[in-house]
């Protein structure tokens, strides 16, 4: 599900999950697991195979899996997340196509964001589920007041509109965006291992304050919508609509 190679004490980490490297349970579960496994590492990239870092939630695995799925599920989604954004050494993702709902909160949950191509953005309102506060509120870290139109709108953008907002930080063309990312990564982990992480911490704190209280008001609202009946079958509707297409 993710490879894993070393480039100069960097570890790249490539998503092979699929067609889409679609986010289910099995991925996001060996996600932590990966990065604990490289602790030592200078610095991490991540990046996806084919022409996609991730469609984002793999719906077909909620559909199919109900409401006894998505109570583990979400937590894995959120763990995972937090595992990229509180990583302590450096994380560069290399974006090197789509990155869609999930996949987008996996890039914006990352230090230094390079894109090459594709779309980016947040679609869960289109496929009729609601924000855990774990991804959302790293999307408002990385983006600010952008988030409100990214997730009301539910629309995807190109690179060069990701940067226009701050999604994105560099925008690479395809044939030199991993070899950039090793390097970019190589230069942010010039700084002292320690002083990084501290600096991290402190960057993060406002988000972390921000889960601790989203997470205690909405929660148990956002797991009883995404298990209810009705946002099941809006799923399985949504994923008829993209068969149609």
């Amino acid at each position: 599900m993710i490879e894993t190679s070393v480039e100069d004490g960097i570890a790249v980490l490539t998503l092979r999950h699929g067609a889409v490297n679609a986010l289910d349970l099995a991925l996001l579960t060996r996600l932590p697991e990966v990065l604990a496994e490289v602790a030592d590492a200078r610095a991490v990239v991540l990046t996806g195979s084919g022409g996609c870092l991730s469609a984002g939630v793999d719906l077909k695995r909620v559909a199919d899996g109900g409401a006894a799925y998505v109570e583990v599920f979400l937590p894995a989604l959120s763990t995972a997340c937090l595992a990229l954004f509180d990583h302590p050494r450096p994380v560069v993702v290399a974006v090197n196509g789509h990155a869609l709902a999930g996949g987008c909160v996996l890039a914006a949950a990352c230090d230094l964001r390079l894109m090459s191509g594709g779309t980016i953005g947040l679609t869960e309102l289109a496929a009729g589920v609601p924000f855990p506060t774990v991804p959302l509120e790293l999307m408002r870290h990385a983006v600010g007041p952008a988030l409100d139109a990214m997730v009301l709108t539910g629309a995807a953008m190109d690179a060069t509109a990701a940067r226009a907002i701050g999604l994105v930080h560099e925008v690479v063309g395809a044939d030199v965006l991993l070899a950039t990312a090793v390097r970019r990564a190589g230069e942010l982990s010039a700084a002292p291992a320690e002083v990084y992480a501290l600096a991290k911490r402190q960057l993060r704190r406002p988000a972390h304050e921000r889960i601790e209280i989203g997470a205690a008001r909405d929660e148990a609202e956002v797991l009883a919508v995404w298990t209810s009946d009705r946002t099941l079958s809006r799923v399985r509707d949504h994923l008829a609509s993209l068969r149609g297409r």
